[in-house]
Order: structure tokens, then sequence, then C-alpha cells
């Protein structure tokens, strides 16, 4: 990996854990879905621009049901998980138990696709579960029914990234990066849609939360994205996985930072479990391998 790559690896894991404070300031005035759905119409739309002034054919149109899948399991519902989960999860906690997809993914592989599971995997989903559980103890959240229900939203998630990682890696053989990003986007955006028709804002939202819709849309998705499948052509997308250990970091840091939440000792060691347990899992240690989330 080049110095040019790994700057745009740090700035695509800065874009993905600052999602994360977007999405805790805009989902309370927006609503979840209302916000998710929003979203993606705006990626949508910039995406085409961006093919539209780069002369770009795309390839869309015998995979319209793929994607409209993919949409969902790798956009569509994770996205509207995250963002009811942050409604009452801080900033820092939902960007950790994200990191948790690539644990997830193991046995995603193991159940639907009957891949063996090596010894370094099942010791590093052991380590990982130990450092949700690290996690769902932190001192500075009582345990209360709704604080453990969007712990688990989040951990949905999680899990649903790794079955669109799964089925992705499967669905779209040779299709260009930049072809699966619009399709799985204009896929999110039509399962979406619906239920935020249904529940739209009860009032204006405020130039904040407007701010980081716009944010969220344009550098949380679709210049995320450019980066991302970028990553992936130059330098594969098992080093592209690196991406996971830095998005948490930047997560808890900006949620220190720009929204004064708090970072003790156990969500520290929350992160630092769930990170061993997923470097295990994708074989930066222990050897085993693991392609990351499309």
């Amino acid at each position: 990996m080049t110095p040019g790559q790994a700057l745009l690896l740090v700035l695509l894991a800065a874009i993905w854990g600052a999602s994360f404070v977007f999405i805790r300031v805009a989902a309370p005035a927006f609503g979840p879905l209302p916000l998710m759905a929003t979203r993606m119409v705006i990626a949508v739309a910039a995406l085409l621009l961006y093919v539209a002034l780069t002369r770009t054919r795309l390839d869309l149109g015998r995979s319209r049901g793929r994607f409209l899948v993919l949409g969902a399991f790798n956009a569509a519902i994770p996205f509207a998980l995250i963002a009811t989960a942050e409604l009452r999860l801080s900033a820092s906690l939902g960007s950790i138990l994200n990191s948790t997809s690539p644990l997830f993914s193991v046995f995603v592989a193991r159940i639907a696709f009957g891949a063996a599971l090596r010894g370094p995997q099942v010791v590093g989903a052991v380590v990982g579960i130990g450092g949700v559980a690290a996690l769902v103890g932190v001192g500075e959240v009582s345990n209360d029914p709704s604080f453990l229900l969007a712990v688990a939203a989040s951990l949905a998630a999680a899990l649903s990234y790794a079955i669109g990682a799964s089925y992705a890696g499967r669905a779209f053989p040779g299709l260009r990066p930049l072809d699966i990003a619009v399709g799985q986007s204009l896929g999110a955006a039509v399962v979406l849609l619906p239920g935020a028709l249904l529940t739209p804002p009860r009032s204006m939202p405020p130039p904040e939360a407007v701010a980081s819709l716009l944010a969220l849309a344009l550098l949380g998705t679709v210049l995320a994205y450019l980066i991302y499948f970028r990553l992936i052509a130059a330098v594969g997308a098992t080093r592209a996985i690196a991406v996971t250990f830095l998005i948490p970091v930047f997560g808890v840091l900006f949620g220190v930072l720009f929204l004064g939440e708090a970072a003790g000792a156990n969500l520290i060691a929350g992160m630092a479990l769930i990170l061993t347990g997923v470097a295990l899992v994708t074989g930066v240690v222990g050897g085993a391998r693991k392609e990351p989330p499309t």
C-alpha cells in the first residue's frame, strides 16, 4: 500500500467514523427512516451526476433484483437500525458496535455456504463477544430496556452488513465497483422510501440536523463509496478491511470532541476486545483471511 493509499484509508475511516456523529445529531430531528431515505436519495442523485460528468456507462439492467437485495441488506436495513439505535446510544458506542460486522461474517459464511471455521476465528468471535459484554456494562449508561434494545439493533445492523457482504461477493462477479455503488444506493432508496413517507418529521428539522444530513449523504455515502471502491480496486478487499479498525477510533474521538461524550475505561476496553476479535477473525493476526463488506 502506497502512502497515498494509506492516506485514503485513514480519510475513509475518518469519514465513516464521523457518520455516527452526523446520525446522532440528525436522527432525533428527522426520524430514522426519513433520515436514511433522504440520505440515499441525495446519494443516488450525486452518484448519477458523477457518472454523467465522467461520461461513464452504467451496467445495471441485468441485476435489478439483486441490487434490491443488496441495497436492503448492505444499506437500508443497517442504516435504519443504526439510526434507530442512536436515538438512545452515543455515537461512540454505536461506532464500536458496528465494528462487529466481520465477527458475524464468519458465521454467515459457515451457515450459508458451509465455510470451515478456523481456530483463530472461533477465538476471535469469543473475544469479540466479550468486548460487546464489556460495552453493555459501560458504567456511564444504565442497562435499561431501551438501552439494551438499542444495542441489539446495532448488532443486528452489523449482522445485516455481514449478510450483504457475503451476498455481494457471490452475486456480482466481475461487475465494476461504481456499478455496485450506484445499484446498491438505488436499491436502498427504493426499500427505505415507503417507510419514510409514512413517518415524516413532526416539525422542520433545525439547521444543524440538516447540515448533518447533507454531510452524511455527500461525505458518508458518496465520497466514502468512491474512496472505498477505489481502494478495493487498487489494493484489494483484504487490505481494505483495515478501515474496520480505524472507524471506531474516529467515532469515539469525534463523539468526545464534538458531542461531549464520555470515553471511560470500560468503553475503551470493550473497543479493544472487539477489535482484537476482528483482527483474529479477519486474519490480521492468526492467519485466517476474510473479505470485508462491500
